[in-house]
């Protein structure tokens, strides 16, 4: 216990064993819809996409959580916990697979390269050039349209929402609809409480929704969530998936157009290094780890740790893994040190025996209320931009209207730039704009030309 104390800064950080306890267990609660969510929306299953297998992604999520927060945990000493990244699984599935045509296992391959040049750029001063390259409001702007993209992608997955031409309002008389409806009425009411339980919001919503939908599918009331087959056949896919995926992608990738690829990599990398630097930011503010100068301490190995959890995961079978922001509910409860991110991270292995019952939440509207606070969550960053200031204002507005409308974090990205680049150019405050944000722009421009066949 006292190698713990000393290892862990114990004493240097004010922590206690029982707080940082607590803390990971309050964190492993409040992300653990994504055990849920992340297999459900990478599998194809919600979307019938051809996705990745659903016992092998199943597999993936877990153990690449396990061994991202492990090294995040012994490497950092942050109480930051990582899984795979909401918003990078939607944009995985529904952008990379369903909306460029590329395979799963290719997929895979783009992450593990984006993998790779985050873990190069993480050993280097590149790194922090590139954080402080991309304007504050645009990186909230950017966090802001992830959230809206991701609580829509649960709203019309659940059906409360449906496209038939036009987006339009779903059959509210549909079981399964209401049923979604309920989760997000009880995690909305759970997590506004003012005392402790607010934190358990995420796991309460749906381990509520699935037993109400279990008894009323008991009833006999259609499209409600099952229990299914307790065994673990869906283990038979993992063959197939782990480091067999990754390997299958890069012998064919390589032959999808190049610009695009080049352009899919590079959207995977932006969001992974971004969520994760906001992240870190959040969590070092929240359990004041902040020096004299406002940096967080180990923010080089956190990113670090970051990335070769990204390798891990794309090897593994899954979209690439991220800090998760849930850990500022860890934070809240009291966590300080990396040894709450141990316990997260036991915790997560625990729970690949528990898969069977993990079958039972893999329905949409159990996990809607899930999805769509985390917009919430991510959408309190509006705050965060200028809105008096029109460059702010105006190239904020674009980025999360075309990320949600065009279904794409990607477009919104380049949007986003593109449009700050052009207002500094007229505005004569050229200058301002860093060289690798101008270059982007310019990339993205010349991308947007090649696939309107305009050049």
């Amino acid at each position: 216990m006292n190698f713990i104390r000393k290892f862990f800064k114990f004493e240097e950080r004010g922590a206690s064993m029982r707080a940082e306890i607590i803390g990971g267990v309050v964190t492993f609660l409040a992300m653990s819809y994504i055990l849920v969510v992340n297999p459900g929306i990478a599998s194809g299953l919600w979307s019938g996409q051809p996705g990745i297998p659903y016992g092998g992604v199943f597999f993936a999520t877990v153990v690449g959580a396990f061994l991202a927060t492990m090294v995040m945990a012994l490497l950092a000493n942050l109480p930051v916990a990582l899984a795979p990244g909401m918003g990078v699984n939607a944009f995985f599935i529904g952008v990379i697979i369903g909306q460029y045509g590329y395979t799963w296992q290719e997929a895979l391959a783009l992450s593990f390269i984006g993998g790779v040049i985050f873990l190069l750029i993480s050993l280097t001063p590149l790194r922090k050039t590139l954080i402080d390259a991309i304007p504050k409001d645009l990186k909230a702007a950017i966090s802001v349209g992830i959230g809206f993209f991701i609580a829509f992608v649960g709203l019309r997955l659940s059906g409360v929402f449906v496209w038939n031409n036009q987006l339009s309002l779903g059959d509210l008389t549909n079981p399964s609809v209401l049923l979604g409806l309920f989760s997000v009425l009880v995690i909305f009411a759970v997590h506004s409480l003012k005392h402790g339980i607010s934190k358990f919001s995420f796991i309460i919503s749906i381990i509520l929704t699935a037993v109400v939908g279990l008894v009323l599918g008991g009833l006999g009331i259609a499209g409600m969530p099952s229990l299914g087959n307790f065994n673990y056949d869906a283990f038979a896919d993992i063959p197939n998936v782990a480091f067999v995926g990754v390997f299958d992608g890069f012998k064919t990738v390589f032959g999808q157009p190049i610009f695009t690829t080049l352009f899919l990599v590079f959207a995977l990398l932006f969001v992974d290094i971004f969520d994760t630097a906001g992240t870190l930011v959040a969590v070092g503010k929240g359990a004041k780890l902040e020096d004299k100068d406002g940096n967080i301490p180990n923010l080089d190995k956190a990113l670090f740790a970051d990335a070769v959890g990204t390798l891990v995961s794309s090897s593994l079978g899954t979209p690439e893994i991220t800090s998760y922001v849930e850990s500022t509910t860890g934070v809240e409860a009291g966590a300080k040190t990396g040894f709450s991110s141990v316990v997260v991270a036991l915790l997560f292995l625990v729970s690949l025996a528990l898969f069977p019952v993990f079958n039972i939440f893999a329905h949409s509207s159990v996990t809607l209320g899930a999805l769509v606070l985390v917009g919430v969550l991510m959408a309190q960053q509006l705050k965060e931009i200028d809105w008096s200031d029109m460059t702010a204002a105006i190239t904020s507005f674009v980025t999360i209207v075309a990320m949600l409308f065009t279904s794409s974090i990607a477009d919104g990205i380049a949007f986003g730039f593109i449009t700050y680049s052009i207002i500094k150019l007229v505005r004569g405050e050229f200058k301002d704009v860093h060289p690798i944000v101008f270059g982007s722009s310019i990339l993205f421009i010349v991308y947007f030309a090649l696939t309107a066949n305009l050049l």
